[in-house]
């Protein structure tokens, strides 16, 4: 990874740092997006520190946030030359409703509509090097997913993972959409399951919630949940690879059959499209 620069969401903690190391350590500029700005900066003098590279870097946004998601894209634009891998990492799993700044149900705002802006507004970037490739961290929850068009900010009978397994789903729509859109293209998009990670994933819902997680049973550590954006984001092995979903054994699985709905992909690109114009 050598002169190659990568774009890490949600990258300050969990599976999102341990995959800024492994790219640092193969040579890449790793430039990283946190929310807050002493756990963010905590964790890129971490990698350098752990590494040895010192072509580090952090960028602040809250990425359910339409207007940082803008934001944070024009950042980028304006202090780097060139980006060949983003790795769209950042997500959460909200056990009640809330609504983001934009008044958006926030799972979707944060694991949706936050992949399909950035990369949108950062995608002349990665056309514009010899094989950009973007990254989609989705989960095994998607095959449980279905996406109700009919109330897509789960204002009626609100189920914490029943949303979060939608947005899940809508990680994969996007990612095959993008990636026949992107054909005749350099450019890749690839998705994956990370694992059952041991990490503070579902912390934001209370100590109660953070207690019953370490007393789950078949999770992996945070380094192996890392071990499939790494592999995507940098392995030779799937130079040109598009439209495939992963499993964290870094072999290529099949995804749900709704995923593979093209009329529902294109459905959800257009109605991602109305939902983000609509924040100025």
């Amino acid at each position: 990874m050598n002169g190659k620069t990568v774009l890490i969401t949600g990258a300050s903690a969990g599976v999102g740092l341990q995959s800024a190391l492994g790219l640092a350590r193969l040579g890449a500029e790793v430039v990283t997006v946190g929310r807050d700005e002493r756990r963010t900066a905590q964790a890129a003098a971490f990698v350098k520190s752990q590494t040895g590279n010192q072509a580090i870097s952090y960028l602040l946004a809250d990425l359910s946030s339409l207007k940082d998601v803008r934001k944070l894209a024009q950042q980028f634009r304006d202090n780097y030359e060139k980006l060949d891998v983003l790795l769209n990492n950042a997500g959460a799993i909200f056990l009640t409703r809330k609504v983001s700044v934009d008044g958006y149900e926030m799972t979707m705002a944060l694991n949706h509509l936050n992949y399909f802006m950035l990369t949108d507004l950062l995608l002349s970037m990665l056309k514009a090097g010899p094989s950009g490739r973007v990254v989609n961290v989705s989960s095994r929850a998607h095959y449980r997913g279905h996406v109700n068009f009919d109330d897509l900010q789960s204002q009626h009978g609100y189920g914490g993972m029943r949303v979060y397994s939608m947005s899940k789903l809508m990680n994969v729509l996007f990612t095959y959409e993008l990636a026949r859109r992107l054909q005749g293209t350099k450019v890749t998009a690839n998705c994956l399951h990370p694992g059952f990670v041991a990490s503070n994933f579902a912390g934001n819902n209370g100590w109660l919630v953070r207690l019953g997680m370490t007393f789950m049973s078949g999770r992996i550590s945070v380094e192996d949940g890392a071990r499939c954006s790494i592999f995507l984001a940098s392995s030779p092995e799937v130079q040109g690879l598009s439209g495939k979903y992963f499993n964290y054994d870094l072999k290529e699985t099949r995804s749900s059959d709704e995923s593979y709905d093209e009329t529902e992909a294109k459905r959800l690109w257009e109605v991602s499209e109305q939902l983000v114009t609509k924040v100025k």
